[in-house]
């Protein structure tokens, strides 16, 4: 009996993407069937690129099928990848170049005002994402994914992280929930990821798992680049534990879930939000003291962009650095309101500058005309300062310009 597999998506309103049928024959060689609409430009490269990755797992004869609907190389690669993994027991992996871009660490970790949620198993959508201008932009294993399309989804992200240009943006995955995350770490740990996001995190002993894991990973494939953490709560017990969390190894932002968080507690989730008040602020404090991120829970309605600077303004009145967010237009919203507003920025500029001349003339105390500036006091205004600069509402320079 011959043995078949099928991997990708076809059908209405399907682009960027391709469908994929492979048989594995007993002779005849490769017998490649290509349906593209862009045969008359690309359908020869397209063969090629079929041929290259059957015979690098040495597939000498097979029929394949594949109906393109513009999938670039990497998304063709992956897709034939998942088929031939589907029939055959390999430790081979089709690597295509690396982006010389995507190897490096990314600079927008610093702010992490927004973070993009972009389906991991949907290449249409993650090819031009780091273009509108999110500080992250996640690859999710978890819960935008079919059960029956996780591991086909795992090689997809694989392959993005490699081929995709993110702009600068932060290259985030969120894995799926523990224990089965483990597994998709050796799809993304090889890979130039910046930081995982670890959903449903209910004790630090998860991320010590996390973490053994990775680092088991990353000395056999060589890899030097530090990998960050952003553990989700989205339990009651995830909230009551989230200082052991915050201060497990490599974390660097707590985020919460507010979805999974109030159906935990059996509660409807409201704009006002009194349901979810002491988690908030429970996850604000701790990483505070834990001196990390507070990430606020995305919000839902695309479509109402007052609401969302509403609940931007709280959510930075809790103490809360960054949120996430489900759609491109909420990033312009998210990025305004997190960032300081002109009177914060003029109040902590007169701050820093008296803490600047109290230094230069060793005095050990700081003054602002007739009042005593505590150092906390002046830690928040350089925090301010450097929020000004990071979101170009303030230049490096500032002070070579500034009249006290």
């Amino acid at each position: 009996m011959s043995k078949k597999a099928t991997a990708g998506n076809r059908g209405k309103g399907v682009s960027s993407d391709c469908y994929v049928e492979l048989e594995l024959t007993s002779g005849n060689g490769l017998q490649i069937e290509v349906n593209s609409k862009v045969q008359a430009l690309f359908g020869q490269q397209i063969t090629s690129l079929c041929q290259q990755v059957l015979r690098h797992f040495e597939i000498e004869n097979a029929k394949l099928f594949l109906e393109d609907f513009g999938a670039l190389d990497h998304v063709l690669a992956a897709r034939i990848e998942t088929a031939i993994k589907q029939l055959i027991e390999t430790d081979k992996d089709f690597l295509l170049d690396l982006l010389p871009q995507n190897k490096y660490k990314t600079e927008n970790s610093k702010s992490r005002r927004s973070r993009l949620y972009l389906p991991g198993n949907n290449p249409k959508i993650a090819l031009n994402a780091g273009i509108y201008g999110a500080d992250g932009i996640i690859l999710d294993l978890e819960d935008s994914v079919a059960p029956a399309k996780k591991f086909e989804a795992a090689i997809m992200v694989r392959n993005t992280l490699r081929s995709v240009d993110f702009y600068g943006a932060e290259r985030m995955v969120r894995i799926n929930q523990f224990p089965q995350g483990l597994d998709d770490l050796e799809f993304v740990v090889p890979h130039f990821v910046n930081l995982l996001l670890v959903p449903k995190c209910e004790s630090a002993t998860q991320l010590v798992q996390i973490n053994a894991r990775i680092k088991k990973i990353a000395s056999k494939y060589n890899i030097t680049n530090p990998i960050h953490l952003m553990p989700i709560l989205e339990s009651a017990k995830g909230v009551l534990n989230a200082l052991e969390i915050a201060t497990a190894e490599n974390v660097v932002a707590l985020a919460i879930g507010l979805e999974d968080y109030t159906a935990d507690l059996g509660v409807q989730r409201t704009d006002a939000g009194t349901e979810s008040f002491f988690a908030r602020t429970q996850l604000a404090n701790v990483a505070t003291a834990a001196g990390i991120q507070a990430i606020d829970s995305v919000f839902s309605d695309v479509s109402d962009m007052e609401l969302l600077k509403k609940v931007v303004l709280e959510s930075k009145m809790l103490g809360f650095n960054g949120m996430g967010c489900i759609h491109p237009r909420q990033i312009k919203v998210i990025h305004e309101n997190y960032a300081p507003n002109d009177a914060e920025i003029e109040t902590a500029k007169k701050i820093v500058n008296a803490f600047h001349i109290a230094s230069e003339k060793g005095l050990g105390v700081v003054s602002l005309g007739t009042k005593m500036i505590d150092p906390p006091v002046v830690k928040r205004a350089q925090t301010t300062i450097g929020m000004a600069i990071d979101v170009g509402k303030l230049k490096n320079n500032w002070r070579d310009d500034y009249v006290s």
